[in-house]
């Protein structure tokens, strides 16, 4: 997968059956879906894949205890699905976890045995091949301290283990680049859409523009599909066609999700802990992820949107004292190796403000067409980009006039590329001692997965950024002197990404 001839086919073919606007889960997916079917498909990125949302998540491929909770029972049903599917089609990057829900009072432990119960029933509805998910079951209080030995043990009565799913959310963005290309799409980063072109009143192509090398190219398509997420609204504007009726279009209601990275001493196992209820309702977890601590996540709505949104002192502080009831050792600020927050666009109407809680509003997406045809989604989730995906080209094929084909997703491996070929990609030296990288990862990115600028390999490519900003520091001149040999860049460009990456470092530091 490479930029130079991702772009060359873009300059040679200039009309399209599906011009995708988003380089997230649901945009990538959404490609995958319909070059899979046999569709000539486009997808352009104004920055990097999954810049956003869509590598900030909780990591986890999950059908949702919180949704199973407030009744939302076909949500939970068609993630748990989807999470089965997930785990088949992606074992390299999704994998099960085990999970503890401690029980601190009398009767709890039953009552939660039981809703998961329900959990794994609704899961056992669509049960195909083994998938390595257990049935939940009850442990003692022994046996919960032996599970989780940081765990509070004051009052401990035991509590129920239950398995979920796992993954590196921006590793999985790459994969379904990847897989997209590797069946025709052309999918291509650092290519905003600065107009959308219409004809006759209907959307039928985009002008981008090449952020590395300022060129602007011309992209025809039958149909435009919108999947920016947090900025869907924007691309409808720029759309600009009225709307004859104003309240009947989706609003996007970012909601904000901030996570903190500790050391793994403050979860030294294999199993992540849920903690069931927290003073606004929510459910919050505690997973090993990379050699660390993954906690999250809050559910906060904003009214700004940023591209790198940072976590507040409240909600960082709302963590650290959440899980600090559950722990044997309480985490303070001093612990934070890295902090991050997603922006989630919920769908809402934009009259609400803020009357209805973030947290109550539902996951699920919702399909938009506009006047010109401009097909828009907003909403869902990762565990569910892959239904997200067959759902919009579904509509695509009706609207635009597209000969049917069904979807092949369902069990479509996602599999990275063979890299046997390459020329250095035999180096361990590790990248730092307290990050699980080592510099035959840069060369592998560097070779195959379009990297622009030093954010999209310390940051995406690898976590680095998210696991420990510091160290992430002092490894940033060594990666980008090496990023600019690989790419012909001189020093003052060099220095200008270090720069760049070091005020971007300072929004994940606490």
């Amino acid at each position: 997968m490479q930029r130079d001839e991702m772009l060359n086919r873009l300059r040679q073919e200039k009309t399209w059956d599906i011009v995708i606007i988003g380089g997230g889960a649901t945009g990538l997916g959404t490609a995958l879906d319909a070059a899979s079917r046999g569709y000539s498909t486009v997808l352009v990125e104004a920055a990097d894949f999954a810049k956003g949302t869509s590598s900030r998540s909780t990591k986890l491929i999950h059908g949702g205890v919180r949704y199973l909770r407030s009744g939302q029972i076909s949500m939970v049903r068609e993630s748990l699905l989807e999470r089965g599917r997930l785990l088949q089609n992606a074992p390299g990057t999704v994998h099960p976890i085990r999970f503890l829900i401690p029980a601190y009072r009398f009767g709890q432990r039953p009552f939660y045995w039981l809703g998961m119960k329900l959990y794994d029933w609704l899961a056992a509805l669509h049960r195909g091949a083994s998938t390595g998910i257990e049935p939940a079951r009850m442990v003692s209080r022994r046996g919960a301290l032996d599970l989780v030995p940081i765990l509070d043990s004051k009052n401990l009565r035991g509590g129920v283990l239950y398995t979920d799913g796992q993954f590196d959310d921006s590793r999985l963005a790459i994969q379904l680049a990847q897989t997209a290309a590797n069946v025709g799409a052309a999918v291509c980063n650092y290519l905003p859409v600065r107009e959308i072109a219409h004809h006759e009143g209907r959307a039928h192509g985009v002008l981008v523009e090449d952020l590395e090398s300022g060129e602007e190219l011309e992209i025809s398509g039958k149909v435009i599909i919108n999947a920016t997420g947090v900025f869907a609204e924007s691309v409808m504007e720029l759309d600009g066609t009225s709307e004859s009726s104003e309240a009947s279009r989706p609003r996007v209601i970012p909601s904000m999700g901030t996570h903190l990275v500790l050391d793994r001493e403050f979860l030294p196992c294999d199993h992540g802990v849920l903690i069931p209820s927290t003073d606004d309702g929510r459910v919050l977890f505690a997973i090993p992820w990379l050699g660390k601590t993954l906690i999250g996540t809050t559910d906060r709505e904003v009214h700004e949107i940023e591209t790198d949104p940072r976590p507040s002192l409240e909600e960082v502080e709302y963590l650290l004292d959440h899980i600090g009831r559950y722990l044997n050792r309480k985490p303070s600020l001093s612990d934070i190796r890295s902090q991050f927050a997603g922006l989630r666009p919920l769908v809402g109407k934009s009259e609400s403000g803020g009357e209805t809680a973030t947290s109550k509003l539902s996951r699920e997406h919702e399909i938009h067409v506009s006047q010109s045809g401009l097909i828009t989604i907003i909403g869902g989730k990762w565990t569910t980009y892959r239904k997200m995906a067959e759902d919009i080209v579904d509509l695509a094929i009706d609207r635009s006039g597209l000969s049917p084909s069904p979807s092949s997703t369902q069990k479509l491996s996602l599999e990275m590329e063979q890299r046997g070929d390459l020329p250095t990609a035999d180096d361990d030296t590790p990248l730092h001692p307290d990050l699980p990288y080592h510099w035959s990862d840069f060369e592998r990115a560097m070779a195959n997965e379009m990297v622009v600028q030093l954010e999209d390999i310390l940051a995406r490519r690898t976590r680095c950024l998210l696991l420990d900003v510091k160290a992430t520091l002092q490894i940033a001149p060594q990666v980008a002197a090496r990023l600019a040999a690989q790419n012909g860049r001189d020093a003052e460009w060099q220095a200008e990404q270090l720069q760049q990456f070091e005020q971007l470092a300072q929004r994940y530091l606490p």
